[in-house]
């Protein structure tokens, strides 16, 4: 007898998982996704600097899918955790078991005078913040995070990084300041990471403020103020907004004041609720929210349906693996889990390499569920 599955959120998480179930001959599975393209995110970083254009990142959701799944535009209003059953605007879907990767939100509401900050986290943002570097010829980059957790954490210090490679090449290092600002006590969330990337800063000049909590933006005198009381001035100001998390609406509440849904960190059930499962950036697990993690996330979860025995062994365990671009032709490769924190190598060509690959064969095998 087939299983019915429901995935809600077409994303690098909510694609995998569907695509894996879809192979079985025993599962029905139907996707339900609010946008009809897929966007590859990873690539927005380089919008700024003009070496991608958006349209390079975004391909249509159904060809990714296999053939076997139903896949649906539309919107899941209201989920019941406990019947498993989502109201869409074109009716109710009742499921055997749901899988929720419905991603995080931007929510640059929550700093007054954020509309005067650059980030590079949309199509639009990153072409706004590239038209802007193309006018620069000088002055003081301030570049930094509004909020924690943020989608893909080595991001925002990858754009510091490049963008002072970037000046040197085009002839503007000289005539401009750059300065990184970060809530923790180091400019990277984990430690070891922190510890290879900060000397680095230091050689190419990149000044680091820790201990700065965004509170607000003065557009008009163009200074950025944290909670600790320190005020720092800008003439081109790069934050990445604060993040919520994007759970559906139900009735009893699956998630946390920020939006982010309650989930076991092995077994990436939601918290109270059998065959319900959360995986990707709108979990509370304590990973960083990247399409790494939702990769592998996606496994387990695929795995544990298809065993069809909650009591299984099959379990996450906090498996990540990414990159972290720093200019020169060089990267370093992060991989870490909940035991295990990374112990990256110096920036390297050859990592470099690899990241590059990985971001043209992504299209082929990632999101197909072929890796």
């Amino acid at each position: 007898m087939s299983r019915r599955v429901l995935v809600v959120g077409g994303g690098t998480g909510g694609s995998i998982v569907a695509n894996l179930l879809a192979r079985r001959p025993d599962m029905e599975v139907t996707l339900v996704s609010r946008e009809a393209t897929h966007l590859y995110q990873p690539g927005l970083l380089y919008v700024p600097f003009g070496w991608v254009s958006p349209e390079q990142l975004v391909r249509p959701q159904r060809p990714l899918l296999h053939p076997r799944i139903r896949f649906l535009h539309d919107e899941v209003r209201e989920i019941d955790p406990v019947r498993r059953v989502a109201r869409l605007s074109a009716g109710e879907l009742a499921a055997d078991a749901v899988v929720l990767a419905t991603g995080a939100r931007l929510a640059p509401e929550e700093v007054p005078g954020m509309e005067d900050a650059h980030h590079f986290y949309s199509p639009e943002a990153a072409v706004r913040l590239r038209e802007t570097l193309a006018r620069l010829e000088g002055g003081h980059i301030v570049v930094g995070v509004a909020g924690v957790p943020y989608k893909c954490p080595p991001a925002p210090l990858e754009f510091a990084l490049l963008l002072e490679w970037e000046l040197r090449r085009t002839g503007r290092r000289s005539r401009t300041r750059i300065t990184y600002v970060s809530p923790l006590p180091r400019a990277f969330p984990i430690e070891s990471v922190a510890d290879v990337v900060e000397p680095i800063m230091a050689r190419r000049g990149i000044e680091l403020v820790t201990f700065f909590n965004v509170e607000r933006v003065d557009p008009a005198r163009k200074t950025v103020s944290s909670l600790e009381g320190e005020e720092i001035p800008y003439d081109v100001l790069v934050l990445i907004p604060p993040h919520r998390g994007t759970a559906p609406v139900a009735l009893d509440g699956i998630a946390d004041r920020g939006g982010w849904i309650r989930t076991d960190r092995e077994t990436l059930q939601v918290a109270g609720y059998d065959h319900v499962y959360a995986i990707g950036d709108a979990t509370d697990l304590p990973v960083s929210k990247s399409g790494s993690a939702a990769h592998y996330q996606a496994r387990t979860v695929a795995e544990r349906i298809a065993a069809g025995n909650p009591g299984r062994d099959i379990r996450y365990t906090g498996k990540v693996m990414c990159f972290l671009e720093t200019g020169e032709r060089r990267a370093t490769l992060l991989r870490f889990d909940y035991q295990h924190p990374p112990r990256p190598a110096p920036p390297n060509p050859v990592a470099f390499a690899l990241k590059r690959l990985f971001n043209r064969v992504y299209w082929a095998l990632v999101p197909t569920g072929r890796v």
